[in-house]
């Protein structure tokens, strides 16, 4: 779709006697239509009567066009309001279209926890361990040190794990695929449970780690394809509330049971967890067709040869997308957020037990909870915000949406919340100033202003290029995860050598570095993809 970027909308004159269509703010990426070798954003739902006014409503006028006397242009193509309208009705998928009314909200919410609670398992299983690290380390005849650097591994692994399932899931099903993933990670748990050695412990959890993001990507492109635009905002807020609970709520179970118990019923809790995750996705989630996928494919019999099959694995597609800077700029950002994330976690029983002299893994566990609560208050607030920036955009533009009007919301937090916490939770420990609640504080307001980042970041890479959404969420979780991994394996070295307050000083400079880049995409969003497509010469597909 060519933007016109930096155009002004200018509402078109509707008549007197026609009334205000209803505003359901459906995005100019939603559907495609196309005039000459110009594709361009359509709206759809919402038409005026022919016979009562013969006029489209501001809400199906994309932007960059102007109306007068009947007449819509764009630059010095003219745009045919007749020949677009057909255009959408041929190109879109009637099953598409009805899905969102056809199932019933029960359902729908029903279907939101169960794809809350996997990426609640796997986020889980990545940070479990932490308190009880000195345990497994001793057990195994091993450092700390050493077992940081294979959660890093397990990270990367889930990094990249998408590109193993997403086409498991193009070939077998998104259903069965999800399936078999959430299979393989109870299985392999298991496994863990029991691991005689460290090289089997080791490759159980990267193993475990391979089914990682496949949870994320596929549950939030399931939300995506069942929930309004309106809606997808607290949706996905509930959705990130599992996955980045589980990162705070693993050391908090993993110190309590440590304290008591050996460190090997982690992996038994986590083995329950998942078989709980599989009985309910088998009972109660349905096939659900995405996006811009057909039943009838007519190269099917082509596609089930060997090579075909085979091609489906090339990670080209998902990397391809990172080449459009506004993709790439969101995906660094995430990847910022989730350094300081792992950085915070990853440091607690270092920095807090030292000083505050602590010898319990309970009580450096039950610290946990403060990031944990922080996370789960910012998911669903900033959800909730995130469709409420949504909503006034629409209202401002006459009905217009654009994916990136979303992250607006998260300029507060990014630019303000969240550095003010890190640097206050850094220099604080480091000058051993104030208690244990003030490190307690910050450390839930640094969570909650890190998931207020996150979540209109995850909801603008669902909806940017609608038809690319997997592969658009893929390539956000392997940069995220990335980054995740390094914070996991380089806090700690870090932490020793320059001192906790430059450590969080340097994630303060991330961080702002990120809202810098999403300052950019909310205000010059078409500014860049016009750029993209005039400069580069990139077609974005949507």
């Amino acid at each position: 779709m060519e933007s016109s970027a930096g155009a002004e909308l200018k509402q078109p004159t509707v008549p007197k006697q026609c009334a205000a269509p209803p505003r359901t703010g459906k995005s100019l990426y939603d559907t495609e239509t196309t005039t000459g070798n110009v594709n361009l954003g359509g709206e759809k739902d919402v038409t005026r009567d022919a016979d009562s006014c013969g006029a489209r409503s501001a809400s199906q006028i994309p932007v960059g066009f102007t109306d007068k006397d009947g007449e819509n242009r764009r630059d010095e193509n003219e745009y045919d309001l007749e020949k677009a309208e057909d255009d959408e009705s041929s190109t879109s998928d009637p099953e598409e279209e009805s899905r969102r009314s056809t199932l019933p909200r029960w359902r729908k919410n029903v279907i939101l926890f169960i794809v809350s609670w996997m990426t609640l398992a796997i986020t889980f299983s990545s940070t479990s361990l932490l308190a009880a690290t000195p345990e497994i380390a001793s057990e195994y005849g091993t450092t700390p040190e050493i077992i940081n650097i294979t959660n890093a591994g397990v990270l990367l692994a889930m990094g990249i794990s998408s590109l193993i399932w997403n086409p498991i899931s193009d070939m077998i099903g998104r259903r069965h695929s999800y399936n078999a993933a959430i299979f393989m990670f109870c299985v392999c748990t298991v496994g863990t449970a029991v691991a005689p050695n460290m090289r089997t412990f080791t490759a159980l959890r990267v193993v475990v780690g391979l089914t990682g993001t496949y949870f994320m990507v596929a549950g939030q492109t399931i939300l995506a394809d069942i929930f309004e635009p309106t809606e997808r905002g607290t949706a996905v807020g509930f959705f990130m509330a599992g996955s980045v609970s589980g990162p705070a709520i693993g050391p908090c179970i993993g110190g309590i049971i440590v304290t008591f118990a050996s460190w090997r019923i982690i992996y038994w809790v986590q083995t329950g967890m998942a078989a709980l995750g599989l009985v309910l996705s088998l009972l109660l989630v349905p096939h659900i067709q995405s996006a811009g996928k057909s039943k009838d494919d007519p190269n099917a019999q082509e596609k089930r040869t060997v090579l075909k099959q085979l091609a489906r694995f090339n990670p080209a597609p998902v990397f391809k997308q990172m080449v459009y800077p506004h993709v790439f700029l969101a995906d660094l950002t995430c990847g910022f957020l989730a350094f300081y994330q792992y950085a915070l976690l990853t440091s607690v029983r270092s920095i807090i037990n030292p000083r505050f002299h602590l010898t319990s893994p309970l009580v450096s566990g039950l610290f946990y909870l403060a990031p944990g609560a922080g996370f789960l208050v910012g998911s669903i607030l900033g959800g909730r915000f995130s469709d409420r920036t949504v909503k006034r955009y629409i209202k401002k533009r006459n009905g217009v949406r654009l994916p990136q009007d979303r992250l607006n919301s998260g300029l507060l937090t990014l630019f303000f919340v969240l550095p003010a916490a890190s640097l206050i939770y850094g220099w604080t420990l480091q000058k051993e100033v104030g208690g244990i609640a003030l490190p307690i504080i910050c450390a839930f307001f640094g969570g909650a202003g890190l998931m207020g980042s996150f979540n209109g970041l995850n909801t603008y890479t669902a909806e940017v290029i609608p038809r690319k959404r997997s592969e658009v969420i893929t390539s956000k979780y392997i940069v995220q995860y990335i980054f995740g991994a390094g914070a996991s394996a380089a806090v700690v070295p870090l932490i020793k050598a320059v001192g906790v307050g430059l450590t969080f000083t340097i994630t303060v400079i991330l961080v702002l570095a990120g809202g810098i880049q999403v300052w950019a995409l909310a205000r010059r969003g078409l500014d860049i993809e016009r750029w993209t497509e005039n400069v580069l010469g990139l077609k974005l597909e949507k």
